[in-house]
């Protein structure tokens, strides 16, 4: 089971720098019960090995002018691995867009985007992401407002999931 090969004190560092990537090696090593030089030979491993993939800021996009965000439903009209690729591509080019899932079922891809205003988003609909090569279909639907926005994973979750199974 991927997470199993981790032991508890990993796990921990994981959930603990989820929670607040910005707390120093010190507080980090304090909070999951280390000394500092282990702590931070563990987080540098954790990173080596592609459990932490990176650090950021959680900016809100409202406060920077980012009034409008979408979720777009895109059916293509070849699946083949080539074409989903060059989408896939595509989207990284496409500054609105902020996450892009490949999908199983009748959509291919399902994308995250958000714009200033309708009218941006509107012209980047029409101009890019209709007009794209191999671009079947778009469904949008405008968010109202968010509920939850969690990053990560479930650490509790996975830490009974570990004790169920052993």
């Amino acid at each position: 089971m991927p997470g199993a090969k981790l032991d508890e004190i990993d796990r921990m560092i994981l959930a603990q720098l989820q929670a607040d990537g910005r707390m120093t090696n010190v507080e980090l090593a304090k909070r999951v019960g280390i000394s500092a030089p282990p702590c931070l030979r563990r987080v540098r491993t954790l990173e080596e090995q592609g459990y932490i993939r990176g650090y950021h800021a959680d900016v809100d996009p409202r406060e920077l002018g980012f009034e409008v965000q979408v979720f777009a439903m895109v059916g293509l009209q070849s699946q083949a691995e080539a074409d989903l690729a060059a989408f896939e591509a595509r989207c990284e080019g496409w500054p609105l867009v902020r996450e892009c899932h490949m999908l199983n079922g009748e959509v291919d891809f399902i994308l995250k985007c958000v714009a200033p205003d309708l009218r941006t988003f509107q012209r980047f609909l029409t101009e890019e992401l209709t007009s794209a090569p191999n671009v079947a279909s778009v469904k949008t639907s405008l968010v109202i407002r968010g509920a939850k926005d969690e990053p990560g994973v479930p650490f509790d979750v996975l830490e009974a999931r570990l004790k169920r199974d052993a």
